[in-house]
């Protein structure tokens, strides 16, 4: 058995209706099944009881939980090879001055995660501006952090570039002032001693999923899609979830279940096609909530592209069916973001995309490396050499990118064990946007 310590986030590990997932631990359990083992994950109350844990007798002999290498973490561990850059950076709540330096930060309310890089920056730096000041804190994670500036509770924090991108969205009054010194390489953790062989291990794998592709297939699944929206779009979808969704949601629900699709996924689509819209009709003739062509709507049964109810079964129906002309070969999750592709631009083109990918040597059932391919179908020295033609082969690419990213923040936002201002009396909420106010329906965009 493998026992892994990590923290509980969403940048590193927790727990949806679907089970556990999350970037470090998607990582750890491809270590652990490479060594044909089992993976027990723990998680820790903060920074000091995540270091204090490893190499305890029965305990965990691994922490992979976005970790910064120190020289005072070097002290308590030993970190293994590299597998992922990121960028500390200040955060400050919109509205707010911003700090443009390390002298700006001077007698502004700081708080930092006990016992993190971060704490170790500020330290550091105090000594040559001595007006900062900080606090530490073991009662909070960084999803805390980011909802106290989003807040007005505290003027700034400091967090890694890849946790603001991941949770930004939440947060819309929550914004980057500036990065605080260079990149910085996270490793994960063993314990000191002279026994390397678990370490030799680690790296060995991390070296190996570097080189065949999986550590980039496994950023591009966490972290590729994280910057689609911007403030406007944040805000604007926080208010849809509160005013629009709820009108749709049992039918979201309903269908996926009939359809065996998740309903969070479905209700994207609904978003990205729609803005969940039921009334709404495009140039090209496309009509509805789930935006169905007349020739589609016709093959799923749809007799009212207009009625919602029928439209959202419609397009259930419509998803699961390219997913299901999908090659057997082709794997979850590629499978499903393949599907999303295929509902956009049509089958046809897809496949000619996943042949011209495999000409080019790359991985025609990786979705990392066919949407690359995607744009080439608007340029005739491709499409002139496939079945279907000329696409607006951007287009899925950007179809997809944003459905996942509504996805995931509707995957976060109905976790039935969230807390707080994450789930208020039971409904949809995204911190950022004011309850008290009266609900007034967003004007159609």
């Amino acid at each position: 058995m493998l026992r892994v310590i990590t923290r509980n986030s969403p940048a590193t590990y927790f727990e949806d209706r679907n089970g556990e997932t999350g970037f470090e631990y998607e990582l750890v359990k491809r270590f652990a099944d490479d060594l044909g083992v089992e993976l027990k994950i723990e998680t820790a109350d903060n920074l000091d009881d995540l270091f204090s844990q490893i190499g305890k007798p029965n305990g965990p002999v691994l922490a992979a939980a976005g970790l910064v290498s120190s020289e005072q973490r070097k002290k308590q561990v030993r970190f293994s090879h590299p597998y992922l850059e990121v960028t500390p950076q200040i955060i400050y709540r919109n509205g707010q001055s911003r700090p443009t330096d390390a002298a700006a930060l001077a007698g502004k309310k700081i708080m930092v995660l006990k016992g993190s890089s971060h704490a170790e920056q500020l330290a550091q730096l105090k000594q040559q501006y001595p007006g900062i000041e900080y606090e530490e804190s073991d009662a909070v994670e960084v999803v805390d952090l980011l909802r106290m500036v989003d807040e007005g509770q505290i003027d700034l924090t400091l967090v890694d570039s890849n946790e603001v991108a991941m949770n930004q969205v939440y947060f819309p009054n929550v914004r980057v002032a500036f990065d605080l010194g260079d990149a910085r390489s996270q490793s994960w953790a063993v314990a000191p001693g002279e026994d390397n062989s678990l370490l030799n291990e680690i790296n060995s794998y991390l070296d190996k999923v570097k080189k065949n592709g999986t550590l980039q297939r496994l950023k591009d699944r966490y972290y590729g899609h994280v910057d689609v929206l911007g403030y406007m779009g944040a805000t604007t979808f926080a208010q849809h979830l509160q005013q629009r969704l709820p009108k749709y949601e049992q039918h979201f629900k309903a269908y996926a279940k009939q359809e065996k699709v998740d309903w969070r996924l479905l209700a994207a689509i609904g978003y990205q096609e729609s803005l969940w819209q039921p009334a709404v009709t495009s140039k090209t003739g496309v009509r509805g909530l789930m935006m169905l062509t007349q020739n589609t709507a016709q093959a799923m049964g749809v007799s009212n592209r207009l009625d919602p109810k029928q439209s959202i079964m419609g397009g259930a129906k419509y998803l699961a069916y390219m997913k299901d002309q999908l090659d057997e070969s082709i794997e979850e999750p590629d499978r499903t973001w393949f599907a999303l592709a295929a509902y956009n631009v049509g089958s046809g083109h897809l496949d000619d995309a996943r042949k011209l990918a495999a000409k080019e040597g790359l991985n025609p059932n990786k979705w990392l490396d066919v949407k690359k391919i995607l744009p080439r179908l608007s340029q005739k020295q491709w499409y002139s050499k496939t079945r279907y033609g000329y696409a607006r082969g951007g287009e899925p690419v950007h179809f997809v990118a944003n459905i996942r990213r509504y996805y995931d923040i509707l995957t976060w936002v109905t976790q039935p064990q969230l807390e707080g201002n994450q789930v208020a009396e039971g409904n949809l909420h995204v911190p950022g946007v004011d309850k008290s106010k009266p609900n007034q329906e967003t004007p159609p965009l």
